[in-house]
């Protein structure tokens, strides 16, 4: 993940997208791609993607990935497997979550 994340959990726009996910696959390929391999980036950029046809490849081959994250939680479940959650009204977050582990810790 590249870029920055306001204080809503937004994550912003980043500029040289297409060179930042070209330059990882090329990082990721000298070890070989496993299909664990791939970056997250802001949705918000999803429109300026322009992105090399080996990069188009080992997607479509399922060798590499690329995630559009809009919130900080969409990033957390894509990095644990597991659900984020959510805050509820009494301040705590739904048992069970990732941030709910985290807050009781905290």
């Amino acid at each position: 993940m590249t870029g920055s994340i306001n204080q809503q959990g937004d994550i912003q726009a980043i500029g040289g997208v297409n060179e930042k996910i070209e330059g990882f696959l090329t990082s990721a390929g000298f070890k070989g791609l496993t299909g664990t391999q791939g970056v997250m980036m802001p949705e918000s950029n999803v429109e300026d993607l322009m992105l090399r046809e080996d990069v188009l490849e080992a997607v479509a081959a399922g060798k590499f990935h690329v995630w559009p994250v809009a919130k900080v939680e969409q990033g957390i479940e894509i990095l644990t497997g597991s659900t984020a959650g959510q805050q509820k009204g009494d301040g705590k977050f739904e048992p069970g979550t990732v941030l709910r582990a985290s807050w009781m810790s905290a």
